[in-house]
């Protein structure tokens, strides 16, 4: 079998990583998996043209056996059993350890949506997570502060989770092309770490994300079960939980958890993406499918509820976990009135999650799992809910399709907003950093993927704003070069990469072939510029 070819510059311990026996597996993964991995893809491209034409999904009437059929998925390791506060976040050191550090009871470590891929961060991000499965991760900063690991035998449950089935990996080829960035964080993770975890009690488990079919799951669980024959590791060892953050996978959630039923321990809802999906998919169909300002799309939008009730119900029919939502708000050092209202909104989230039967939720802060914490502590005082059946869901196509009952408006100020938050998104990723507090909220691609989808819908169909006004190129363009001259007067620590963040997001929400995600054009300049 042909080699790895590493082209990325050295990063400190790489080494450590990227050994001939990692990249080794790495190459045998790309090999057996890479192919299937683009011809789903270009499946993604077939079905996406044809809701395009008609409007609809539903349900596959060529599975429906499998959703009529009486099965579970397999039991939870005893160390997933409670998830009731779930801190997300980079893969970054500081970050790393106060995650740890954080009393959560899982660390979603991510590769995917919270990382810039640059080649520093894809390595270094690995060997932060080796020292963190051994326990010995720490960090004394330029300045001389100190972070360590406060309770080395008291720390979440480490879930990474890898880039999505469409990310390439440019500093790794096979055959002179770019590795399946899932595969290269999958596979350098596992390899590394898979037997430590188990001689530590714990063991290989993973978030999944952006998956569009039961067919993708069906390939991760191929990847999953050959992994382990590989390295010699008792099938159904790895456990996965999937985010279900796009709309056609809404329509695919039992058949996502009878593909990988072996694998997994639960289903996520991803609302950020879930939204961007729903935008993207329906962006041309007929029909009104326009939203309003992303900020006044709730979770108590009907077809928000109905997706979230959908989750649960198949989650606990299937004996898996549904985990909630992110809360992204960052709290003030300096306000306690924006804390205040802030966290009022996270109580009242968190407990719609916990009375709706989610099993935990997800936070973005480590200031917010005592708050996350104390709500389902009170509403669900065992480990978890899964014996909570909710035999009153009835989810139709319809409910989920339902963009038009959505309440709230378009406004100006929300696609200023939405301008300002995705150039100024941008700009921190191509800097490297995936996880952008703006306005007192945790940005990453997802919510920059709404940002400027939003825009290319508004605009490619003409939609008025609340004062009658309508969204055309002219008036993007206007409040572009307004929002950018102000944040190039604002300056910042990425203020060098403004000018790049402003034509990528122009660019993406405004041309009319609409790119399936930023960060692959983004992707592509990281590259040039060396990253």
């Amino acid at each position: 079998m042909s080699e790895l070819t590493v082209t990325g510059p050295a990063v400190e311990r790489g080494e450590e990583i990227l050994t001939p026996e990692a990249l080794a597996f790495v190459a045998d993964l790309q090999a057996r998996f890479g192919g299937r991995r683009d011809e789903l893809l270009a499946a993604r491209r077939t079905r996406r043209a044809e809701i395009g034409r008609t409007g609809r999904l539903d349900f596959l009437p060529e599975t429906a056996e499998v959703r009529a059929a009486d099965w579970q998925v397999a039991p939870a390791p005893s160390d997933l059993l409670d998830r009731r506060v779930e801190i997300t976040g980079p893969t970054e050191r500081k970050m790393a350890i106060n995650a740890l550090n954080s009393g959560a009871k899982v660390w979603l470590a991510d590769f995917e949506d919270a990382n810039t891929p640059h080649w520093a961060n894809v390595v270094g991000g690995q060997v932060n997570l080796y020292d963190a499965v051994r326990r010995t991760i720490e960090l004394t900063t330029s300045d001389g502060k100190e972070y360590r690991l406060r309770d080395p035998d008291a720390l979440p449950v480490i879930l990474p989770r890898p880039r999505g089935w469409h990310l390439p990996e440019a500093h790794l080829t096979l055959d002179d092309r770019p590795v399946v960035g899932a595969l290269v964080d999958f596979g350098l993770y596992f390899f590394t770490n898979a037997q430590e975890l188990l001689a530590r009690g714990s063991g290989p488990y993973f978030y999944l994300p952006k998956m569009e079919s039961h067919l993708e799951a069906r390939l991760w669980n191929d990847v999953f079960t050959h992994a382990e024959s590989a390295l010699g590791i008792e099938h159904g060892t790895i456990r996965a939980t999937v985010l279900i953050e796009t709309i056609p996978a809404a329509f695919e959630m039992e058949e996502i958890l009878y593909e990988l039923r072996d694998h997994i321990s639960g289903l996520n809802a991803g609302r950020w993406d879930y939204l961007f999906s729903i935008i993207k998919t329906l962006r041309d169909a007929p029909g009104d499918h326009t939203l309003p300002d992303r900020n006044a799309v709730t979770m108590n939008a009907p077809m928000m509820r109905a997706y979230c009730d959908l989750l649960v119900a198949t989650c606990h029919r299937r004996g898996a976990f549904a985990m909630g939502g992110m809360a992204a708000f960052i709290p003030s050092r300096r306000d306690a009135a924006v804390n205040e209202a802030a966290f009022t909104k996270v109580r009242d989230d968190k407990t719609r999650e916990a009375k709706q039967g989610f099993d935990g939720s997800w936070v973005a802060h480590p200031d917010l799992v005592p708050l996350c914490a104390e709500v389902f502590d009170e509403l669900m005082p065992t480990a978890n809910q899964v014996t909570l059946r909710r035999d009153d869901v009835d989810v139709t196509a319809d409910d989920l399709l339902d963009v038009a009952a959505t309440p709230g408006s378009r406004t100006l100020d929300g696609l200023r907003t939405n301008v300002e938050v995705g150039i100024t998104y941008l700009a921190a990723w191509l800097g490297g950093n995936g996880a952008a507090a703006i306005h007192n909220l945790m940005e990453d691609a997802a919510t920059a993927e709404i940002s400027r989808s939003q825009i290319w819908q508004w605009a490619h169909s003409s939609a008025t704003l609340e004062d009658g006004t309508v969204v055309d190129r002219s008036l993007v363009e206007r409040i572009l070069t307004e929002e950018y001259d102000a944040l190039v007067a604002a300056g910042g620590p990425y203020a060098a990469h403004l000018a790049t963040a402003r034509d990528l997001f122009r660019a993406t929400a405004l041309d009319d072939d609409f790119a399936d995600f930023l960060t692959l054009p983004a992707y592509d300049e990281v590259l040039r510029t060396g990253g």
